[in-house]
């Protein structure tokens, strides 16, 4: 199985764009707009493009929001200034694009947008051979850096931003999360990568079910070597005074961290494996209790993507891509987070040109208003599911998942989904899309 990387935190392919605003910084800089519509070369349905641009343009993952609180702004991370990927902002009428930052040394994972007011939490820092170095969490204020960027009364970088803590040069965690009530920043990451045995080989008979569990099992303890000796961290930072506590340590590679975004106090978070796990998502609480596993899985499943929807709910995939994984339920599934229930939404059957790789999805999100979930498949397709029927209507096909997934998210008034695609030029870059509900 490929596995691919969110462009927000790779630089692939590099250009220089002259425009106005132009000088010793970029921040604030006006981008024409790109939008326009074309139409789905199978269901016909319209496409609203947002950008259209040969840089990679990409959107935050679905476990982190992408609309600014004032309902009119997405952010998104993208190469077209001349300075690697920087943070921008799109504005969803319009299509007017902002630069919102200007620094090499931006660490895409953990760009967190506040509910309540208009700004963004990221992570900056200067890279260096042995590492990072002047770590920071920074507070950009991008509704006023938006305001004057618009009426041409740009001032220096620095009136827009706040220097919220420091971070351990020799702790460089990429992981970030907003709380609930934007108090705390949640702030870990692993903090040794280096395994200790050689990486198992996928068996070349998919369908040789003894085999490939086997193979599933090596992988397990393959991953389970990474971080061993210190394991991962989360911590929490106060927003206000910028201290640093601790929450939790574990003994695995941490990834995915995200808050519950309707109930204070609450991380999800995930064994990172690059693939299959032993027990994939966890829990705890602010305050370091409750740590505990959700959806205790069996061994012969492979779970992936969770995502927080819902005070207390948290969607994921039950992963069937491959036929020896669809001797048990899988798909799109939902959980309980209070009593542990789990209803599955449904599967997607697709043929490959392998027959023992099926496809199925991959990513998925669920609307605020719980009607309604999204998600990606293996052959590049974009499908909504109505929760409430199970029904499935085929929304828009063919995105090459190269060079990376579609990742479908949910607008906040549940009425659009928001995906990035490499469909204009095929998978050499991505770009922003949206498209109405029918």
């Amino acid at each position: 199985m490929k596995i691919f990387v969110n462009l927000c935190f790779l630089t692939l392919f590099f250009g220089v764009f002259t425009l106005e605003n132009s000088g010793a910084s970029n921040v604030g800089k006006r981008y024409p707009s790109e939008k326009h519509t074309i139409l789905d070369r199978v269901t016909g349905r319209p496409i609203t493009v947002l950008t259209s641009s040969t840089f990679n343009n990409s959107k935050l993952y679905q476990t982190h929001e992408s609309w600014t609180a004032d309902g009119k702004w997405i952010i998104f991370c993208s190469n077209r200034g001349d300075n690697g990927t920087q943070l921008f902002v799109v504005n969803e009428l319009t299509g007017d694009i902002v630069q919102l930052t200007d620094n090499p040394g931006i660490i895409g994972r953990g760009i967190n947008l506040s509910h309540k007011e208009m700004k963004v939490f990221y992570m900056r820092g200067e890279r260096k051979a042995n590492g990072i170095s002047n770590f920071q969490v920074v507070e950009l204020n991008i509704g006023r850096l938006i305001d004057d960027s618009m009426t041409d009364q740009l001032k220096d970088p620095s009136v827009y931003e706040r220097i919220v803590a420091k971070l351990p040069d020799d702790r460089p965690g990429t992981q970030m999360a907003l709380d609930a009530d934007e108090t705390w920043l949640y702030w870990g990451g692993v903090l040794n990568l280096t395994p200790t045995i050689p990486r198992p080989i996928e068996p070349e008979k998919k369908n040789d079910r003894e085999a490939y569990i086997a193979y599933m099992k090596e992988m397990r303890t393959y991953f389970a070597t990474r971080g061993r000796d210190t394991g991962s961290e989360i911590n929490r930072i106060n927003i206000q005074t910028g201290k640093i506590e601790k929450v939790l340590d574990v003994d695995f590679h941490m990834g995915h961290l995200q808050s519950n975004p309707w109930m204070p106090g609450e991380i999800v978070f995930c064994k990172e494996t690059g693939g299959d796990a032993d027990q994939r998502m966890w829990s705890v609480n602010v305050d370091g209790t409750k740590y505990r596993p959700l959806y205790v899985e069996t061994p012969d499943e492979w779970v992936t993507h969770e995502t927080v929807i819902g005070r207390d709910e948290l969607m994921f995939i039950i992963s069937g891509h491959i036929q020896l994984l669809r001797d048990k339920p899988s798909g799109v599934a939902v959980l309980d987070l209070r009593t542990n229930q789990l209803r599955l939404l449904g599967e997607a059957y697709e043929e490959t040109p392998d027959d023992e790789r099926v496809g199925g999805f991959w990513h998925c999100h669920g609307s605020f208003d719980g009607r309604w979930a999204v998600a990606d498949t293996h052959l590049g397709n974009i499908i909504l599911i109505n929760r409430a029927t199970g029904g499935q209507t085929m929304l828009s096909t063919g995105h090459p998942m190269i060079p990376d997934h579609a990742h479908p998210s949910f607008s906040p008034d549940s009425k659009r989904i928001l995906f990035q695609s490499g469909i204009l030029n095929d998978g050499k870059n991505l770009n922003l899309m949206l498209m109405n509900i029918p």
